[in-house]
């Protein structure tokens, strides 16, 4: 009877301090619908469509509105004008990294994608600089590029035009990418470490996608002691971690100070400048976590955005052959594409565009948080809250793009055919911490594509009007529909 009575006291004690600090924090803060004690707006919430939620909470409560994840307040903003507002005219308020916590269980606050204040901003601009004068080694990030496009050529010609699902293969391309940055050297596409790396990659990314990793990041605290799949995720990344250290190791071990060979060699020379230093971002531990989040940034997000691809081009054969025409008139049959026949290719760049800004990949971007108490639009967010910016609101924004469902490469062209640039295009997010490998992702989007499309024709297994691509899961990134094609040489 005893253990009876505490336990309800507890949950009465739970509930009237969920009453009372809701209460007390919604006196400032953007308005929103009025949130259940403990779970939030969480029943208010589709769980397998977010966006689709938030969407309807702006037609009632406008671009800017609260919502209740569990006890904590979230405040959305909705559309371009509110977006930009925040991450662009304030976006030093806005450059805080909001709650995520399974991402924060993996960083422990280290890395790039979820560390916070100094150390972020270390991290950041070593990142950015190492990115930017990858003259290091012999090779240019652009000929590592091409170089992988090519060995990606080969491997699809083995399939020999028979049916294949071609996941496993665009997975393979973006992720030797990182690994040539970060360890030097790409590997085959049969070498086993390699093929369990992606695996994990490739798991993570369906588990965070789902409605039940939506729940756990509401609930960390309660559900860490219940089986799920947020386990997998932590397991996973473990291992990653793991297979890193082993290269940071083998760096280690024949580090040429005077010669760094990738960014791991550029980290371990910045360790040593630091080695005097009291506190320092620059550890093994933070090597680790730096390296894992920029596998995890760039291979799975580039791998889904090739996969998706694929298929809007098999839906859209028109726009196919368009494409195709651009290249066999700029690039021709026997040299690889650069990135210098960009700007000569205004179709194909509205087209790659127009991929980007459809599949709408990261549809709420990774969380925000404001750094200090702000005054946003007649309310104030307390330093801290966590900000939710609806990316899928900016790239589907009706004003900008007539009928934004539809695909549509129109959508970035003008009256001339010459490319036209969009403010509203922020599919790599916007401000202080849009994405660091912003650069490296359309250069492999437009190489890797351009690529195969020099090489193959593709051809789907069903008529192209059949063909779906409405993804199956979006809760962190839009993952498309499993399915497959023919590659046949020209």
């Amino acid at each position: 009877m005893v253990p009876v009575v505490v336990l309800v006291l507890v949950l009465s004690c739970l509930l009237l301090f969920s009453i009372g600090r809701q209460n007390s924090g919604r006196r400032k803060l953007p308005p929103g619908p009025t949130p259940f004690p403990i779970i939030g707006n969480l029943l208010q919430i589709d769980t397998k469509d977010i966006t689709k939620s938030l969407t309807s909470f702006s037609k009632v409560y406008g671009p800017v509105f609260t919502l209740y994840l569990g006890m904590q307040p979230t405040v959305v903003l909705y559309g371009y004008e509110a977006v930009k507002e925040a991450l662009i005219d304030h976006g030093e308020e806005f450059s805080g990294r909001g709650r995520f916590p399974v991402g924060e269980k993996c960083g422990k606050g280290l890395g790039i994608a979820f560390s916070n204040g100094h150390t972020w901003r270390e991290i950041r601009r070593f990142s950015l600089m190492t990115l930017r004068n990858f003259g290091m080694g012999k090779r240019s990030i652009e000929k590592r590029v091409q170089e992988e496009a090519r060995c990606l050529v080969e491997e699809l010609r083995k399939t020999k035009g028979s049916p294949c699902d071609p996941t496993f293969i665009l997975g393979c391309a973006p992720c030797n990418v990182i690994c040539s940055i970060v360890f030097q050297n790409r590997f085959d596409y049969k070498d086993q470490n390699f093929l369990n790396l992606l695996e994990k990659f490739s798991e993570n990314i369906e588990i965070l996608s789902s409605p039940w990793m939506q729940i756990y990041n509401l609930f960390p605290d309660i559900l860490d002691y219940v089986p799920g799949s947020h386990k997998r995720v932590l397991k996973n990344i473990d291992d990653i971690k793991s297979f890193i250290l082993e290269k940071i190791k083998d760096h280690e071990e024949s580090l040429d100070v005077n010669n760094p060979r990738d960014l791991i060699d550029c980290f371990l020379i910045k360790m040593k400048q630091e080695n005097n230093k009291e506190s320092s971002e620059f550890t093994n531990e933070g090597l680790t976590i730096l390296a894992s989040d920029l596998f995890g940034a760039g291979t799975e997000t580039m791998s889904t955005t090739l996969r998706y691809s694929l298929l809007l081009l098999m839906k859209h054969p028109q726009v196919t052959a368009k494409v195709k025409e651009e290249i066999g008139h700029v690039i021709g049959r026997h040299r690889s594409p650069c990135m210098q026949d960009r700007s000569q290719m205004p179709y194909t760049d509205a087209v790659l565009h127009e991929i980007q800004r459809y599949i709408d990949l990261l549809p709420m971007n990774l969380p925000h948080a404001v750094t200090r108490d702000i005054k946003f639009r007649d309310y104030i967010i307390p330093k801290g809250t966590t900000v939710l910016t609806s990316l899928t609101s900016v790239l589907h924004d009706p004003k900008e793009f007539p009928n934004p469902d539809k695909f549509d490469p129109g959508h970035f062209l003008d009256e001339s055919g010459n490319f036209k640039k969009s403010n509203y295009f922020m599919p790599f997010s916007a401000g202080k911490r849009i994405c660091a490998g912003e650069g490296l992702a359309r250069m492999e989007l437009f190489l890797f594509l351009t690529t195969i499309l020099q090489n193959f024709n593709l051809k789907p297994l069903v008529d192209s009007q059949d063909l779906d691509t409405t993804p199956v899961l979006n809760g962190l990134i839009s993952v498309p529909p499993s399915y497959q094609l023919s590659f046949i040489p020209v």
